[in-house]
């Protein structure tokens, strides 16, 4: 398992409307795996491996790019950066982190902390208070001078490192960077076979503020099948009822069913459910109450396609600690592959 790529697709940052890193990276990655490469107004990245035949069915994976973070908004005259955020976060998991604010000419690591009284001289009341993402700012160390260096629309993300944990993988950006290393590992090993579609693996951007990127980039393509591929919900974690978990973690990939911009077609869930059993593939029916992914834009596109979602089930999503089990990811890896193959 090319875990390495993995590690350099989590680390490199890209919120949305900024993911030009991330794409450069995958660029180099797919070298000689797809006959056309080319980058949309979006600036989604376009792959696509031609069919024997002209009339081969359009098959689209969407694997979205960005992650999320922030946009400065404003520097002080002291050089305190605020900031909006790109993409939902909950604000109790934003307390005191290390932050990296990305220019055009440099990176500059900082820290993220909410405005307000520090716990020694706050009132049991003010500690009650839960901040908004709008109420944190983020200190370089700069001072005077960050006004020089950081300009407004800069984009910042966590800084945090890529961890193995025995069977676990942790990271910031697994959201939804597994989904780039997946439809990038799929086509690897899918080898010369699959040659009876015609693939398209996009890597959409601005999947966080709204499946923008897939949007334009589903019109474009037109696809007879889109799968959507993507994280989900892992909430097999004490304080959670066993009905919200929505995946256990080492059951296998995730075959998406439903969730707020979709309904899966259910003959596209037959087929891959049966691929995966015939090739004792290890996978878990998933469904969220809330929440969307990309494989709705592929859906409702021009005239509409089949549409399905894969998905890997992640703990603690939206925070540096996103955790999935390796197990599941080449389950992912494996169903692609296969189903791509059976063309």
């Amino acid at each position: 398992m090319n875990i390495d790529l993995l590690k350099r697709l989590c680390e490199t940052p890209g919120v949305p409307g900024h993911e030009d890193r991330v794409r450069d990276l995958i660029t180099a990655e797919v070298e000689g795996l797809f006959d056309d490469i080319s980058v949309d107004p979006m600036g989604s990245l376009h792959c696509v491996r031609r069919a024997t035949s002209d009339d081969a069915p359009r098959v689209m994976l969407l694997c979205h790019m960005d992650e999320i973070g922030f946009l400065v908004s404003h520097v002080t005259e002291k050089g305190f950066i605020n900031v909006l955020p790109v993409g939902g976060f909950d604000p109790r998991n934003l307390f005191s982190r290390r932050v990296l604010v990305c220019t055009e000419d440099g990176d500059y690591k900082g820290v993220m902390n909410p405005g307000g009284k520090p716990v020694h001289i706050s009132t049991p009341e003010e500690r009650k208070k839960v901040p908004l993402p709008t109420d944190f700012f983020v200190d370089t160390g700069l001072g005077e001078a960050t006004a020089d260096k950081i300009r407004i629309g800069d984009f910042i993300v966590m800084d945090e490192p890529f961890l193995e944990l025995g069977d676990k993988l942790v990271s910031k950006a697994l959201d939804n960077r597994v989904a780039c290393w997946l439809g990038i590992e799929a086509i690897r090993a899918l080898g010369d076979t699959g040659r009876g579609a015609e693939i398209h693996v996009v890597f959409t951007s601005q999947e966080e503020v709204g499946l923008r990127g897939a949007r334009t980039s589903a019109f474009a393509v037109k696809p007879d099948i889109g799968i959507g591929i993507d994280v989900t919900l892992s909430c097999d974690t004490p304080g959670v009822p066993e009905k919200d978990r929505t995946t256990v973690q080492g059951s296998g990939f995730g075959l998406h069913i439903r969730d707020s911009s979709f309904i899966a077609d259910k003959r596209l869930v037959a087929e891959i459910e049966a691929i995966a059993k015939a090739e004792d593939i290890p996978y878990q029916r998933t469904m969220l109450a809330a929440g969307g992914q990309d494989g709705a834009a592929a859906q409702q596109a021009a005239a509409g396609a089949r549409a399905i979602g894969i998905t890997v089930g992640t703990r603690y999503i939206h925070t540096v600690t996103e955790m999935i089990h390796r197990d599941d990811l080449e389950a992912a890896r494996r169903i692609l592959t296969a189903y791509l193959g059976s063309f």
